[in-house]
């Protein structure tokens, strides 16, 4: 067994995908190409936590020693039964930095997420409607539909490319290749992130009937398109879905098969099982075509796992404060849960394809939250636990975890006063911590920024995440490596 670095924490690899190939193509076989075995790979342990005591000689070191064998170790051939995609919504590395720095403290590392033995960064920028050239700063509409589809668009598009053509997503190249399919969220199911895996719309808000005949009137039903995502959501039939949005399931449907009845009532007669609690969840025991699951746990985002704290002018100089469990949050089930029942539910014969979002860390960013922030950075830590987890044992599933864009949050002089919205907080080191949001002076204001994002991966082709790629890349490489035609229907 090789172990990457008995306590040690994220790692910073700063090695090509072409050298790294290099070493390990004397591990594969000759007609697997490249790469070492699913039962190797999954043998490479990696501990990032700081070696000790952080004020002596080394004592903050991640790496026990040379890297070179137990990296290639890591390297597995390139094809896949499953891939499981994890989405920090508007987490970048100052977002993990700040959880990390809070949570497990500055020499510590994030369970799973430092985990993952490649890593690398991609662009996130997208494209004007009008003018075509990049818009430098993405938002999770635009970014989402980069690596679900693999083609650029202009933010608020959902699905398609910036002429407003539809262009299919992994998710349902996935299913009309016979895997099974799943999508999970904290946020909405309409939501910008869950949506582009299902739908094509123009624009971003159309949730339901009674918004898109508002915003997008050419995507509505009635009008010969698509109709709003949540039909689409419940046509595209993936086998597992779980997130909130229950609200705009009580809409009516104006036009077509299932005109004048509810969403809700048309997920029912399309056959799916319809749950609204976790104990319901956890009586489930299989989700399939001719029994989709759809699992709706809030009217809409689902609570954040912690309370507010929200950051203010000055809040930077105020008393330090320790966050909180947000009270509301109650039996609301948590990613963790919810990524490892979509695993049990997906996993099989046929292979599957599951995208897992915690969508509230974006959320609590543009509120200048910092305690929501976190928790919501502790969810995907947890997500991302149980998909590695379950990868490892399988020895067969691709691992892949990203942000979708970069935000606001910045980490700051403890104890500062900058411009915008600050606020200190207690971490786990005993320390003070002061975050910093400055792109808005108004909570719920703040906005995204355009930085490169951190992505990083376990298993099978989990070396194309290695060196700068973009946003469009991943859907590339996850349909390769499950060896979908992305023609098929």
């Amino acid at each position: 067994m090789t172990n990457l670095g008995s306590g040690r924490a994220r790692t910073a690899l700063a090695v090509s995908a072409v050298a790294v190939l290099g070493v390990v193509a004397a591990c594969g076989s000759n007609d697997s190409g490249p790469g070492t075995s699913g039962d190797t790979a999954s043998k490479v342990e990696i501990n990032r936590q700081a070696a000790g005591d952080i004020t002596t000689h080394g004592g903050a070191k991640r790496l026990a020693g040379d890297q070179t064998q137990a990296i290639a170790e890591s390297i597995q051939r390139s094809k896949a039964k499953n891939v499981i995609l994890v989405i920090g919504d508007g987490t970048a590395n100052q977002e993990l930095t700040l959880a990390r720095n809070y949570q497990w403290g500055a020499g510590g590392q994030i369970p799973g997420i430092d985990q993952l033995p490649l890593s690398g960064d991609y662009t996130t920028y997208a494209l004007d409607k009008n003018t075509k050239k990049p818009d430098y700063t993405t938002d999770s509409a635009a970014s989402g539909t980069a690596w679900s589809t693999g083609t650029k668009t202009y933010n608020g598009a959902v699905g398609v490319d910036v002429n407003g053509k539809a262009q299919r997503s992994i998710l349902e190249i996935a299913k009309a290749n016979g895997r099974k399919t799943g999508n999970v969220t904290t946020t909405e199911l309409q939501d910008a992130t869950p949506a582009v895996q299902v739908a094509h719309v123009a624009q971003r808000k159309c949730y339901g009937p009674v918004e898109t005949k508002e915003k997008c009137a050419s995507d509505a039903l009635g009008n010969g398109g698509l109709g709003s995502i949540t039909e689409q959501l419940l046509a595209a039939r993936a086998d597992v879905t779980l997130g909130g949005g229950w609200k705009t399931f009580q809409q009516t449907a104006d036009a077509g098969e299932y005109n004048g009845k509810t969403l809700e009532v048309q997920a029912k007669e399309r056959g799916y099982q319809i749950i609204r609690s976790g104990a319901e969840l956890d009586g489930i025991k299989e989700a399939n075509q001719d029994k989709p699951l759809l699992g709706v746990f809030a009217d809409g985002n689902l609570p954040r796992l912690w309370g507010k704290a929200t950051a203010t002018k000055g809040g930077g100089k105020e008393p330090a404060v320790t966050c909180s469990d947000n009270p509301e949050f109650g039996a609301t089930p948590k990613l963790g849960s919810l990524t490892t029942k979509a695993i049990d539910l997906l996993k099989g014969d046929k292979g599957f394809f599951l995208q897992v979002e915690s969508g509230s860390v974006d959320k609590a960013n543009h509120d200048a939250d910092p305690c929501g922030q976190i928790g919501e950075t502790v969810q995907l830590s947890d997500a991302v636990t149980a998909a590695l987890e379950f990868a490892k044992k399988d020895k067969d599933t691709l691992v892949i975890v990203t942000g979708d864009h970069a935000h606001t949050s910045q980490i700051i002089e403890t104890g500062s006063d900058t411009p915008g919205l600050t606020r200190t907080l207690n971490t786990k080191d005993g320390g003070l911590l002061t975050v910093n949001y400055g792109t808005s002076l108004d909570p719920g204001e703040e906005q995204h920024t355009g930085g490169q994002v951190r992505i990083a991966a376990y298993g099978p082709g989990a070396a194309n995440v290695v060196g700068v790629t973009d946003q469009t890349d991943p859907f590339f490489y996850i349909t390769d490596v499950l060896g979908l035609d992305r023609d098929k229907k």
